[in-house]
């Protein structure tokens, strides 16, 4: 009897040492990365540039997975369902987090209750760029005065939430028309730019700042407040002449609601890690980007801002939800 107490006894102590160093092994197998936009974006670059430095710190694969749709939300709403366990994250822009609420009559998700905040990735602006084979501009005074010139004859495209506000935002300052075409991605909006199907497009800086420099597009101007380091040479929309433009985004990481403490913990220290390396810093920048090596309290209060001040901006460029 005594030696069975005994046993009983050293498998509850087993079991429970076993608990702790269980959750301080995650993760034990691949995790998936999800993310909203097509592979070959400027997202999904720095997605998977993010991905190989995670598997590093993390000691296990992490596949990237797109899943494409509704400017992020196909993405956001499949992880807001999957298993809170660590092993299914989501890699998004600012649109599923801030823009979107505003720019769809109702979600599939909560973009704050459906989710536990990782840490950010990087800040980025936008590029507002042409084909100079099919568009003879050369400053964003003349594309303006073109479009002034034949009010709804020209299309721009946008791949994804930031690029259709950021036009939309453009439109009304410039007090300007032309037609929308929405696309999937950032790269089949680019594909149609380069082949005269459309006008201009506001492409995410990561896409822009490589076709910009291998001459198959050209930069009319930068949407943020400041230019960017890997094209010192174009303005800001504001210095361009569209008095009061600012507009630039974010990626983070977030995972799904009731998620473990130990596991966001887990992830957002190698996240911080990986985003701090003097590499990722170098990349980043080389594509139009910014380091942003921020936590989850910092994710979750530029969610918080940023839902604002969008709101503000899709209201006074007159975008209404689809």
């Amino acid at each position: 009897m005594v030696k069975k107490t005994l046993a009983s006894l050293a498998m509850i102590c087993a079991f429970g040492a076993a608990m702790p160093a269980a959750a301080a092994e995650y993760p034990t197998r691949p995790v998936r990365m999800l993310l909203g936009y097509p592979a070959g974006s400027g997202i999904d670059n720095v997605a998977r540039q993010v991905a190989a430095g995670l598997e590093k710190e993390l000691g296990q694969p992490v596949v990237v997975e797109n899943k494409a749709g509704a400017l992020g939300n196909l993405a956001a709403d499949f992880v807001a369902k999957s298993t809170p366990d660590g092993y299914t994250i989501l890699f998004t822009p600012n649109s599923t987090h801030a823009a979107n609420i505003h720019l769809f009559k109702k979600l599939p998700f909560d973009p704050i209750k459906d989710f536990i905040p990782v840490g950010t990735v990087a800040s980025l602006g936008f590029v507002l760029v042409i084909a100079p084979e099919h568009t003879k501009v050369n400053s964003v005074a003349e594309l303006t005065a073109m479009l002034k010139a034949a009010p709804g004859k020209y299309s721009w495209g946008s791949g994804n939430a930031t690029g259709q506000v950021a036009g939309e935002l453009y439109k009304t300052l410039a007090k300007v028309d032309a037609v929308n075409v929405p696309y999937k991605g950032v790269p089949p909006a680019m594909t149609d730019l380069i082949g005269g199907r459309t006008t201009f497009i506001f492409a995410d800086a990561t896409l822009a700042v490589p076709q910009v420099k291998g001459g198959r597009i050209k930069a009319l101007a930068v949407t943020g407040s400041k230019r960017l380091t890997s094209l010192p040479d174009v303005p800001t929309m504001a210095e361009a002449g569209v008095e009061g433009y600012d507009l630039s985004g974010w990626f983070g990481i977030f995972l799904p609601a009731n998620a473990p403490d130990s596991v966001r913990d887990k992830l957002s220290t190698s996240l911080h890690k990986v985003i701090s390396s003097p590499q990722m810093a170098s990349f980043l920048r080389g594509i139009g980007a910014e380091p942003y090596p921020g936590g989850p309290d910092e994710l979750a209060r530029v969610v918080a801002v940023d839902t604002e001040k969008w709101g503000k901006i899709i209201r006074a460029a007159g975008m209404t939800a689809e």
